[in-house]
């Protein structure tokens, strides 16, 4: 059985998942910290979800340029939307939030021009074996 994953799909995905939680969790869980649990403002939650972000996006970019397109621009946004994800760690209110919007924006750009690119390529032709 050959599954394929696709990795610009994962990359969306948690791309959304961490707007979610970081936009909304707030919000609807404030009582979490009653019970001792504190999920809102977890640097290593955070930190973690950084991590999760950077290494699925590099590889999904990584394989899509080396067997594809060999295009920068998907590497590049997707460069600048990391760059805000990170800054919106050193930032409280709706700054961290404006950096949020274009992060999440910037990568889910990258990983879906990085698709697009992909499929367009002729190594996604039916007759060409990876």
């Amino acid at each position: 059985m050959n599954v394929k994953m696709n990795w610009d799909a994962v990359g969306i995905s948690t791309s959304v998942l961490c707007a979610i939680h970081c936009a909304l969790l707030p919000i609807l869980v404030t009582t979490l910290p009653v019970f001792g649990v504190n999920i809102i403002h977890n640097g290593f939650f955070e930190w973690g979800m950084i991590a999760l972000a950077f290494a699925i996006g590099s590889y999904s970019l990584f394989h899509g340029f080396i067997k594809h397109h060999r295009s920068f621009l998907p590497v590049a946004i997707f460069s600048i939307g990391f760059l805000f994800l990170v800054l919106k760690q050193f930032y409280d209110g709706r700054l961290s939030l404006l950096f949020l919007f274009i992060a999440v924006a910037c990568i889910i750009s990258a990983h879906f021009y990085n698709y697009r690119l992909c499929h367009r390529s002729k190594c996604n032709s039916p007759h060409h074996k990876h």
